[in-house]
């Protein structure tokens, strides 16, 4: 590649030639243009939201804060903004043994108790008609219906995360969804509009590791890790408190499609996944994972 000129656009350089004017009809000159609110308030930037302190919590009175992620999950169609494919599971679950030096919780207690269970598998990105074995990363969401009410622990197969800062989520679904001219590609990340996110945030660089490897198609919803992805707290009847990791691990071991397998079955089958799993629990193939912390 020969790079011999450059000239000055907007501040920073860009290279001339062909390729260079035909991009120049497509480009817009923000200079001097302020980052606003909706209602006209000029803000700094868009990705970082007010905390209490370098290591606290997301404080209230960011009203821009609010008003981005107001704003993004009002953005409704009839099916979800992200996970609008997935399919659930009804089960168990129960704890091989008390955790009660580190939890006061109820159903990490007992080890004779059954605690009913609802877990939804699903893909981020595609559509509610999208094939289920696309390149994505899953959502692993158990629901546990115990004594003290109910416990949602949100997940995903992949134990880190695009952004740090919730207020950049709406930056990354909107980036990861389909082109909005003509809503291709479908299911899919690999579009301008995702890796313009990617190259301008480097704290998505883990996430992409994961994402372009074989975790990113897993064989089934049964062969498939889940974590809890952020850090939580566990507090115990004496009020210390510890922070944790939560952990599914499959008890059929972890297994991946290949990049043929997964194009192919998506033709054939785009319910793959959740055809795999209702058949295994027809035939008694009860799916079981061992939850670690």
């Amino acid at each position: 590649m020969k790079l011999d000129s450059t000239q000055k656009y907007n501040g920073s350089k860009i290279y001339e030639g062909s390729k260079n004017d035909q991009l120049e009809t497509f480009r817009s000159n923000h200079t001097n243009q302020k980052l606003t609110t909706n209602q006209a308030v000029k803000v700094t930037n868009t990705d970082d939201s007010l905390k209490a302190g370098n290591r606290g919590p997301t404080l209230m009175e960011d009203f821009h804060f609010r008003e981005k992620l107001t704003h993004f999950d009002h953005e409704r169609i009839p099916e979800r903004v992200v996970h609008a494919r997935g399919f659930g599971v009804h089960g168990y679950f129960q704890v091989y043994e008390s955790m009660k030096e580190y939890t006061k919780a109820k159903f990490l207690q007992n080890p004779s108790i059954k605690t009913p269970v609802f877990v939804r598998f699903s893909t981020v990105v595609g559509s509610r008609g999208s094939a289920d074995t696309v390149r994505d990363a899953r959502g692993f969401a158990t629901k546990f219906y115990t004594e003290d009410g109910n416990y949602d622990l949100v997940g995903n197969n992949i134990p880190v995360f695009f952004i740090q800062d919730a207020i950049k989520f709406p930056d990354v679904v909107h980036a990861l969804k389909p082109e909005p001219h003509n809503e291709i590609p479908q299911a899919s990340a690999a579009h301008d509009t995702f890796w313009d996110f990617v190259v301008n945030t480097p704290e998505t660089a883990h996430m992409i590791m994961w994402l372009l490897s074989d975790r990113a198609i897993p064989r089934s919803f049964r062969m498939m890790e889940g974590f809890g992805v952020n850090t939580f707290r566990f507090v115990n009847a004496e009020g210390k408190g510890r922070f944790v990791k939560f952990h599914w691990k499959p008890l059929l071991g972890v297994h991946s499609l290949v990049w043929d397998e997964a194009q192919k079955l998506a033709g054939k089958d785009p319910d793959y996944h959740r055809r795999d799993i209702w058949d295994a629990i027809n035939m008694g193939e009860f799916p079981e994972y061992e939850l670690g912390v």
